[in-house]
């Protein structure tokens, strides 16, 4: 156990008070960064979601959910921060006609175009009316954008005004390739549709696909489209005939990333922790990459030669790799502790915190009516590793973690030390979320969500009880009822259903249309609230799975859910909003209580707390959505522009 070092910041915020100063603009639309901002950024605080390097210099621009877009000077060694996005920035891309400009997409809705030789943001590009997911440098005068709300928008970037509007897709658009005049286009639609760009027409559309696919990459050069399956399979689809050219059996689990090199050649990343590169024209096993087991990579891309390989990880740092031998040739951007972005927070009734994030550390905390403090911190012995799950029983006593490498972690708690240590592999892919059963014959039995689909239930003593196939998809979140051994799951294909301790399936609770994220229970176990990538929470029956309520929360995608009474929820949404709907009178209401997603809502006892991207665990007054103690182990956003 090591002693926590972590910067000890407790205050009593106002609910609903800004974040801070913004980033001011000039009178041309340029972003005017403090002096100390730009020189205080060292790296990302936050995943780097995307890079994308500079022809002919050795330059890599890059974007991260700390919502900063930066330039990393692989020469010099340094990283400089162009300017922040209101959100987190998806993708970067940059203008390979002279390489001066890069965009950058965010969930903002918005794209900036940057002057790479005066680092000065020149463009905003606005139309969207949900997550912008890529963007692509057409010609010098041509751009393209794809974007949750189902709409590719294709620009003139002289005026910034919209020449085309692309609609077709029956789901969100995550990835634009061209070539030769065709744009080409793929999404949750599970379709590739190739369009006339300079028409705003679509040719053609393949699909859908029966498979499940997390990634894919256009090869427009051999009229390909590559997918990367959750059955750790790359599937090669020749685009004229829709016909699969070859399937590749390249890993033991899932596929998280897909690229094309400019040869052809094809990489491959997945949930094993492999990193391989295949033959663009025979499909064979070339080389696997040099791995990094304690980072996790959150994007790649081949530089523009095709000679280096780039990964942005969740410590927000830049790997790097010599894409001929597969050597790790170096790692920008990092300071040793890596970044606490929260992603889920648990709670005893006495005030007993625990969280996990993306460093990897399993932080404890204590709040009390007056203060509330960081108390310890450890983690697996095998390592830090980004970390998505944890729960705590409700005496204080057992601590259950759960991390992407497939590995789950049991702890018994003394005095907020963890000790005993057993670390379990499970095998199931990452491991989303876990919940603590109580039932007589399953105390302190752990429920597991994991990527595979299924639910695992581990006794105290780390021995796997049963594997429960309930999803197809990831299980994004899972709760065990507070007396009858039944528990309730959903999941990225959109099911929630309940089931008993034996695996079998009672009820499918109907209404959504998206990835649910997640599900809770009412305080008497009667009712159970969801909430879903189609902006809604919904409430139901538990028992007799009949909908009570469906309330639409507008067009910022929600994460988190919570019950504070019968007739009261709490949601989160991935902008810091907390929400507050009371069942009965129909009202509701929304404060801003943190700058970036509240990744996690948790009741216990008459305390609630709420986790967050930022850096922050914050306990909430459900009455007003006040924020009562907030403690904090990262500042995110230096000039706090979100």
């Amino acid at each position: 156990m090591e002693d926590v070092i972590d910067p000890v910041a407790v205050r009593k915020p106002v609910a609903g008070q800004g974040a801070g100063p913004v980033a001011q603009t000039h009178s041309s639309g340029q972003p005017s960064l403090d002096q100390s901002t730009a020189s205080n950024f060292v790296r990302h605080r936050g995943p780097v979601t995307s890079t994308a390097d500079i022809p002919g210099r050795r330059i890599v621009v890059s974007g991260g959910y700390d919502g900063a877009v930066a330039l990393f000077d692989l020469d010099a060694d340094s990283v400089t921060l162009l300017g922040y996005h209101r959100h987190l920035v998806n993708q970067v891309s940059v203008d390979q006609i002279g390489g001066q400009r890069a965009a950058s997409c965010s969930s903002d809705y918005s794209v900036y175009i940057w002057d790479l030789e005066t680092g000065q943001r020149i463009q905003v590009l606005q139309g969207h009316a949900d997550d912008v997911e890529d963007f692509i440098f057409v010609d010098t005068h041509t751009g393209v954008s794809a974007s949750r709300d189902r709409r590719i928008i294709v620009w003139n970037l002289e005026t910034g005004a919209i020449r085309h509007i692309l609609d077709a897709h029956e789901k969100d658009v995550l990835s634009l390739s061209y070539s030769d005049g065709l744009l080409y286009s793929s999404g949750d639609d599970k379709t590739l549709k190739v369009w006339d760009v300079e028409q705003g027409r679509l040719l053609k559309s393949f699909g859908p696909f029966e498979l499940e696919t997390d990634t894919c990459a256009i090869d427009p050069a051999r009229g390909r489209v590559v997918l990367g399956c959750d059955d750790g399979i790359v599937r090669v689809i020749e685009v004229n005939s829709g016909k699969i050219v070859c399937e590749i059996e390249a890993h033991s689990s899932g596929i998280k990333k897909v690229a094309v090199s400019p040869t052809g050649d094809i990489l491959s990343a997945a949930y094993d922790q492999k990193i391989i590169i295949w033959c663009g024209e025979t499909f064979a096993h070339k080389l696997t990459l040099e791995n990094v087991k304690h980072k996790w990579e959150r994007s790649f891309s081949f530089s523009y030669d095709g000679s280096r390989i780039y990964a942005g990880t969740f410590d927000g740092t830049l790997l790097m790799w010599n894409a001929v031998t597969g050597e790790l040739t170096g790692e920008a951007g990092s300071d040793g502790e890596g970044n606490a972005c929260f992603n889920r927070v648990a709670a005893t009734d006495n005030g007993a915190v625990v969280t996990v994030a993306d460093d990897g550390w399993i932080r404890l905390a204590a709040f009390d009516s007056k203060w509330a403090r960081w108390m310890n911190r450890t983690c697996p012995g095998s390592g830090r590793m980004l970390m998505n799950a944890v729960a705590i029983d409700n005496q204080g006593g057992l601590v259950v973690s759960g991390a992407h490498d497939q590995k789950l972690h049991l702890y018994s708690v003394d005095r907020y030390n963890l000790d005993n240590h057993i670390e379990i592999e499970l095998n199931e892919g990452p491991i989303n979320f876990i919940d603590i059963a109580t039932q007589e014959g399953y105390e302190q039995n752990a429920f597991v969500a994991c990527y595979s689909g299924k639910i695992v239930c581990v006794t105290h003593s780390g021995e796997v009880r049963a594997r429960m196939q309930i999803h197809e998809g990831a299980v994004k979140s899972v709760r065990v009822h507070q007396h009858e051994k039944l528990g309730v799951s959903c999941s990225a294909d959109g099911t929630l259903c309940s089931w008993t301790f034996d695996g079998e399936i009672v009820n499918h609770y109907l209404g959504h249309s998206a990835i649910i994220n997640d599900v809770a229970f009412s305080p008497d176990g009667d009712r159970i609230a969801s909430v879903s990538r189609d902006f809604s929470l919904k409430v139901y029956g538990f028992s007799d799975a009949k909908l009570i309520a469906s309330i639409e929360l507008g067009r910022r995608s929600l994460k988190s859910v919570c019950f504070a009474s019968r007739n009261v929820v709490l949601v989160g949404d991935y902008w810091g909003g907390l929400f507050r709907v009371d069942l009965q009178s129909g009202k509701v209401e929304r404060q801003k209580i943190a700058g970036n997603g509240l990744s996690s809502l948790t009741r216990s006892g008459n305390k609630l707390f709420a986790a967050s991207y930022d850096g922050s665990i914050s306990e909430i007054d459900p009455s007003n959505l006040g924020v009562v103690h907030r403690i904090e182990a990262l500042t995110q956003c230096l000039n706090q522009a979100m």
